[in-house]
């Protein structure tokens, strides 16, 4: 790639002086830049992500930045750049894919779960291919473009899964997920992107964040309660609310990589708690929250004071009417009476 375009970036690193807190997707952006500039193998490919800087602006400047060779508007076939990021992985490259929505990647799920996934265990070599984009509900995106797809990928062997909550993580797993060797699917909750008061600075150093390595929120006595992504913040909002009416203290842990699934951190809570509560903001049937209960069942049944609980979508298709999505999905009450239960039972 040294044969490509680089100029003078619109975006140059913050002095200690001048570094100010900055929203999620500014910090998604950040980590994306930082490792272009660290690795010129690392290049962006999908749907308006040059001239038009992505749907959603999270690469707003990188074309500028590092020129076309690197950063490169593709045609509207989500199989097709996935299909050439791999290539391009084969080749020693590290793609970063953008699906202008999540949901928009089941027109890739060939590639990904039959090629993609596979092709270390075929002996095809590394795939170090990151497919980032923007996910879940709550913003009146209706059927199409509010999907949170991660348990459709969470049974397929060979792929790494992130869904992180803060800004902080979102720069750090970002970073850590270009950096891995095997394909990694990055999920953006579109909800967490501009929120003001989700700005965090960012640290000076080179700031990573491990994938497969959950983070406690808060430490609780009474329930443990695991989450990820937008719900994080929710659950969290339950807890000062459960802290302040009932007296009952809640640890929220925050999973961060789904696959790999850090279980032991699970289990240290759930042996102090004794109550588990998993909420997920995916539909309920066939949701990550049933793998997590049965791995505490085969795990720490013993320390279980109270059954497991799940807090969840409907197992529908996400509504339109801003009424019935705020019904459809899991709110704070929701959490609230759940958590409670579990406490007095």
């Amino acid at each position: 790639m040294s044969n490509q375009r680089v100029l003078e970036s619109n975006h140059p690193p913050a002095t200690d002086a001048a570094r100010q807190p900055i929203t999620f997707l500014e910090a998604i952006r950040e980590g994306i830049r930082e490792e272009m500039e660290r690795d010129e193998q690392v290049l962006v490919l999908g749907e308006d992500v040059g001239a038009y800087g992505g749907a959603f602006k999270v690469t707003d400047g990188l074309l500028d930045r590092f020129g076309e060779g690197r950063v490169i508007d593709t045609p509207i076939s989500e199989i097709g750049f996935t299909g050439a990021a791999a290539g391009a992985a084969h080749m020693g490259m590290r793609p970063i894919v953008e699906m202008q929505f999540i949901d928009f990647i089941a027109c890739a799920f060939d590639i990904i779960t039959n090629y993609i996934a596979t092709s270390r265990y075929r002996g095809s070599g590394p795939q170090p291919i990151v497919i980032r984009g923007p996910c879940g509900g709550g913003v009146r995106g209706g059927p199409f473009h509010s999907q949170n797809p991660e348990a459709a990928f969470f049974h397929t062997p060979g792929l790494k899964i992130v869904y992180p909550a803060t800004a902080l993580d979102a720069k750090g797993l970002m970073k850590s997920a270009i950096r891995d060797d095997d394909p990694v699917l990055f999920f953006e909750h579109k909800w967490l992107y501009r929120r003001p008061q989700l700005r965090e600075a960012m640290p000076p150093e080179d700031h990573t964040v491990p994938l497969g390595r959950a983070s406690i929120h808060r430490e609780g006595r009474d329930v443990t309660v695991v989450t990820y992504g937008a719900m994080v913040h929710k659950v969290l909002d339950a807890a000062r609310a459960l802290e302040e009416t009932d007296e009952i203290s809640i640890e929220v842990l925050d999973l961060r990589t789904l696959l790999p699934l850090d279980e032991e951190t699970i289990v240290d809570s759930v042996q102090k708690t004794n109550r588990l509560l998993i909420v997920h903001e995916d539909t309920r049937t066939g949701g990550i929250a049933g793998e997590i209960a049965m791995r505490i069942n085969e795990a720490a049944f013993e320390w279980l004071d109270a059954p497991i609980l799940r807090v969840t979508a409907l197992d529908t298709p996400v509504p339109y009417a801003p009424p019935l999505e705020d019904f459809f999905l899991p709110q704070s009450d929701d959490i609230v009476s759940a958590a409670r239960y579990l406490a007095g039972y």
